[in-house]
């Protein structure tokens, strides 16, 4: 007999609200539907009201753990709208931060994946470390989590001696502490035995469903915008695509891994060559009238902005494709003919973002089938309306 059991949108084993509707027989998963819709901050359409430098803080927003992405991502397309050249001193202060970005968000995951195959002293080791590369993202940009580094035309701040040798310093420290990660993640008996064959994703699925990311390189896809579509300095930094031929969550954990590795060298490459000059250029405070797609990898896979301009000083369209949106149609696919305890573990495995995958509000009339999107004054007229509404409570307090 098969049964559906609901997992959200409020669940303890959730950080973030999403509603998974699980079809099972017994103990086997027979099919997944994720729905949407819980977290919708409205971002895409905030941003058609904000100018050009005042949306890098909030695309910056759109994500806590890869917020440098989204600002890169974005501002990488405003500097092409602009006919914008960075000097080469900035785009390697930027392409560091994207790079240290990446390991806390690979030690994170780490953390995250030991938890949930029950080894917490995993948990614990890799969010110890994380704290090293905290430290050195809050010692360059002045933040630990929104870094607020990048500026339209390069960076706000700039690298002096001391800085650089405290962040080879660092990255030795990590460097030893991922060799020890490595060989846990490899050889393991009961953490291996926990990952092997879970979330099983072949590669011929995988590129059917357009995987993104250490999703997709799991599964033998060496596919990396870093490498296919290179931006910033990446087509001048020596470094290799982490593959793995195993397709489930092991394979993902040791992809994540590796590409530690090859972080770690190539933040020692743009320290050890970073060339003089200065950080940014003067940029207009408008865009000519065009449109622009930018691609970037991110710590979870390929993340596009579209961003189109018509003169003014602020965007006339922003539309952004997260990874985490991308990898919610293979996760369905993974998470078929699993077991109910291994849907953590999948669902972990893709590194979910849900904030990342929700940006705007669609009101759907139920009757007509009427769709309209919400600009922010008419949501926020409609929550008073609705307050208004309510019966008084006792110490009632206005939500906004």
């Amino acid at each position: 007999m098969k049964f559906t059991i609901p997992i959200g949108p409020q669940h303890p084993a959730l950080k973030e609200p999403i509603s998974l509707r699980m079809t099972v027989e017994g103990e086997v998963i027979q099919d997944a539907d994720i729905r949407l819709g819980y977290n919708h901050r409205g971002l895409e359409k905030l941003a058609e009201e904000r100018t050009w430098i005042q949306n890098i803080y909030l695309t910056e927003r759109i994500c806590g753990i890869c917020s440098h992405s989204h600002a890169t991502c974005y501002v990488q397309g405003v500097e092409k709208l602009m006919e914008l050249n960075p000097p080469k001193r900035g785009l390697y202060i930027r392409t560091l931060v994207a790079e240290l970005e990446r390991i806390h968000s690979h030690l994170l995951w780490l953390g995250v994946a030991g938890h949930e195959a029950g080894f917490d002293s995993f948990f614990m080791y890799t969010w110890r470390d994380r704290e090293v590369v905290m430290d050195l993202l809050e010692m360059i940009s002045g933040n630990r989590v929104h870094y607020a580094i990048n500026a339209i035309g390069g960076v706000r701040r700039d690298i002096d001696e001391m800085q650089r040798k405290k962040i080879l310093d660092g990255l030795e420290i990590l460097k030893t502490r991922t060799e020890y990660y490595f060989k846990i993640g490899a050889n393991e008996p009961t953490f291996v035995g926990r990952l092997a064959g879970v979330g099983y994703l072949s590669k011929e699925k995988a590129v059917d469903l357009c995987a993104v990311g250490p999703m997709a390189r799991a599964s033998d896809l060496p596919q990396d915008v870093r490498k296919d579509d290179p931006y910033a300095v990446y087509d001048e930094v020596p470094f290799d695509v982490c593959t793995a031929d195993t397709c489930d969550v092991l394979g993902r954990t040791v992809v994540r891994i590796k590409e530690l590795f090859e972080s770690y060298k190539i933040c020692e490459f743009l320290m050890k060559n970073l060339p003089p000059g200065d950080i940014a250029v003067k940029a207009p405070t408008r865009a000519k009238p065009n449109e622009v797609v930018s691609r970037y990898e991110a710590p979870r896979g390929e993340n596009t902005h579209y961003i189109k301009s018509n003169g003014t000083n602020k965007p006339e369209r922003l539309k952004v494709r997260a990874p985490t949106l991308a990898n919610y149609p293979a996760t369905v696919e993974m998470l078929k003919n699993g077991f109910i305890a291994d849907i953590p573990l999948i669902f972990a495995a893709i590194d979910p973002c849900i904030c990342c995958a929700e940006r705007t509000v669609n009101i759907v009339n139920a009757r007509t089938g009427e769709e309209k999107i919400l600009r922010f004054d008419e949501l926020r007229a409609l929550a008073e309306e609705r307050f208004k509404k309510m019966p008084p409570k006792r110490n009632a307090v206005w939500p906004f």
